[in-house]
């Protein structure tokens, strides 16, 4: 079984069909979504077509549970441009949702768990840690704490937009695809800090079953960035559209 993993797509379009064609190309028996999917100052309508068009199993990320839960006027500005840009449609798409699934009943899939931050919590960090300045990777110790009673061989998060594959001592393996859409984010929340890939590629993670364990690789897809960020602009974003460009947050974003 070969099963494709996306994540933190944040609306950008062009990065997705980048990514959509790569996979096509790779003999996938599955594609993943993994939530955060339109928020952002991008394409939210023109995303939420695409991924019904193509009917994924997905599950939401803390951004969908905030599109349908806040207020409009208590929004962040990336959820409300994603809220004023959506259909009704989207939103009932949306509200259908999981906040965690097992990919299948039966098969190699049912060996796959699907979350967005950790098992237990949508906002959670599985395979960073917060630290002043940059999060740092998580130590596997941290790791198999933060999975607890998940007992899956496989469990796939997002949510941190950075990709990590971590192997625990049991042979329970932890991917986090990173994002596709947004290379870089800024949390001010808590202790403030920047998570960085440092390269504007689109990310996507690749896995496969063999005949005694599952093993994973993250793949880099170079799409038309600098449109991604134009658009940010457009939309009054210049930070967006700094980490859209570089992979990293703007400077002055550290101070």
């Amino acid at each position: 079984m070969r099963l494709a993993v996306v994540s933190d797509i944040h609306g950008n379009l062009p990065a997705l069909e980048a990514v959509i064609a790569d996979i096509r190309g790779r003999d996938c028996d599955i594609v993943v979504n993994l939530g955060d999917i339109l928020s952002g100052p991008l394409w939210p309508a023109e995303t939420a077509d695409l991924l019904l068009a193509h009917d994924w199993p997905t599950i939401r990320g803390n951004h969908e549970r905030e599109l349908l839960e806040t207020p409009r006027e208590a929004m962040g500005t990336s959820d409300a441009h994603a809220f004023d840009a959506l259909r009704e449609a989207h939103r009932a798409w949306l509200a259908t949702l999981p906040a965690t699934r097992w990919l299948a009943d039966d098969g190699p899939g049912a060996e796959v768990f699907l979350c967005h931050g950790t098992p237990d919590d949508d906002m959670g960090y599985f395979v960073e840690s917060p630290a002043p300045g940059q999060a740092r990777a998580a130590t596997v110790d941290e790791v198999a704490v933060r999975a607890g009673d998940c007992r899956a061989p496989v469990i796939l998060c997002g949510h941190t937009h950075r990709p990590r594959i971590v192997p625990l001592a049991d042979d329970r393996l932890v991917v986090n695809p990173g994002s596709v859409g947004l290379p870089a984010i800024h949390v001010r929340a808590g202790v403030p800090h920047a998570i960085e890939t440092g390269s504007p590629h689109a990310r996507y993670a690749l896995l496969e079953r063999g005949a005694r364990r599952w093993q994973a690789r993250i793949i880099d897809v170079e799409y038309d960035h600098r449109a991604a960020a134009r658009k940010a602009t457009q939309n009054g974003r210049p930070d967006w559209a700094h980490a859209l460009q570089t992979g990293r947050i703007p400077p002055e974003s550290h101070h």
